[in-house]
């Protein structure tokens, strides 16, 4: 049995589903399951719907106009006539929606964010059942709330591993090994105990993929990107990159941490457990062979490069010159808890514990404000993160010219620096 896993880029309008669905086509001879984000930027959009519902920002009902005729313009490509069942299945799902806005606010705002950006995954998967159907490709829409069990952390809700293996064992593990099956499913969604929606993070549809491989004894993970596989470098900051064929676990669990937007940082423990294979392909180019992550244990052959812009260094020290020292770590760290801001480097001298972190207006001020009440903090904006794994000086040289270096921080296989452009003096 094979997972594939379809991000928002491969579905984004028409000829995406067609693409998807040739794609799956080929393979009908696997028990498939196939798992599907919402289309195109269509989570930002129901993000930007629910902020307009909860803080009353702008009109929430232009906002989901927009959403309906995004889909119902793919559907009418997709389907002739709207007398197809998909037409009223996509319907009842807005009017789920418009019931929602149109109701006051009765919870906090991670909880509502579940409840309404959650549908983009539920549009999704329904078209691209419907129309696997409608070609001849015979799959089950399945709901992933039915066995996919969390807590109640909205927006970055944790598994209940025991639960959703038992709830898997129990529906759908008989139907896979009696015959040939097809399922389609939403990514990033699952349910808590009292059945409400809740979602696994941003982007956490990978990790919902590999979720559902480990519970599923899954052969393998495919997830397909709008790039040829893993690359050593974002293109968008190096003219020149190179594709990764084999990677392992532990590589790729190192580069998704410090930010390779490739893959989620939670997918691979789950595959690691179980020794599943994790394959990057092309969407576009199918046919290519992409790049493999699995127990190889060779040490990659380039170095590797990960940019995050618009970070925050934010240097903290105590109020009355003392020693940086156990107690206020814990102090500090348990702040950044409470405000579940991630920290990506970190540093410590004996007056000063310094880190970097992602912008967040609104998060950062009351980070800050909170740090405040005890000790001296200084904040600068507008710095660049730099990670290379597997470095050397001319690797280094090569990112750093023109750049001045607030923070470096080096282990044995990873550089971190926090930097910026160097300011010419005017003359």
């Amino acid at each position: 049995m094979k997972v594939f896993k379809f991000g928002g880029a491969s579905v984004k309008d028409a000829i995406g589903i067609k693409n998807v669905a040739n794609i799956i086509s080929g393979h009908k001879n696997n028990n498939l399951i196939v798992v599907v984000s919402a289309m195109g930027k269509v989570t930002n959009l129901l993000e930007e719907l629910t902020k307009a519902y909860y803080y009353k920002t702008s009109n929430a009902k232009d906002v989901l106009e927009k959403i309906k005729q995004y889909h119902l313009q793919i559907i009418d490509e997709l389907f002739e006539g709207e007398n197809h069942i998909i037409y009223q299945e996509i319907n009842s799902i807005f009017k789920i929606i418009n019931e929602k806005v149109e109701n006051q606010v009765s919870s906090p705002f991670d909880s509502q964010y579940d409840q309404l950006v959650s549908l983009g995954e539920f549009l999704s998967s329904k078209i691209l059942s419907a129309y696997l159907n409608l070609t001849g490709y015979k799959n089950e829409w399945i709901d992933a709330r039915d066995f996919l069990k969390t807590d109640s952390t909205f927006r970055e809700a944790k598994i209940n591993w025991e639960l959703s293996q038992k709830l898997w064992d129990e529906k759908y593990k008989p139907l896979l090994e009696k015959g040939q099956n097809t399922y389609v499913t939403q990514g990033f969604i699952g349910s808590n105990a009292e059945n409400l929606t809740t979602t696994l993070g941003r982007d956490g549809s990978d990790y919902s993929a590999a979720i559902i491989s480990h519970i599923a004894n899954a052969k393998d993970l495919t997830i397909w990107k709008d790039v040829p596989g893993l690359l050593n470098a974002d293109p968008k900051w190096f003219d020149e990159t190179e594709i990764i064929s084999q990677i392992s676990y532990q590589d790729a669990i190192e580069l998704a941490y410090y930010g390779a937007n490739i893959i989620h940082p939670k997918t691979i423990k789950p595959l690691q457990n179980k020794s599943i294979p994790l394959f990057v392909k092309s969407f576009i180019n199918p046919e290519t062979p992409g790049t493999v992550i699995d127990q190889n244990t060779s040490k990659l052959p380039v170095a590797c490069f990960i940019f995050k812009v618009n970070q925050v260094l934010i240097s903290i020290s105590p109020k009355d010159f003392s020693f940086i020292i156990e107690e206020n770590l814990s102090h500090i760290f348990k702040i950044f808890a409470d405000y579940r801001v991630k920290i990506h480097v970190m540093n410590n001298t004996a007056l000063k514990f310094s880190v970097c972190i992602d912008f967040d207006e609104q998060k950062n001020t009351d980070l800050v404000n909170k740090l405040s009440e005890t000790f001296k903090v200084n904040v600068k904006n507008g710095l660049e993160l730099v990670t290379i794994r597997y470095y050397d000086q001319k690797t280094i040289d090569r990112v750093t010219e023109n750049k001045q270096i607030f923070l470096e921080l080096k282990s044995r296989n990873t550089v971190q620096m926090v930097m910026s452009d160097v300011v010419e003096q005017s003359k």
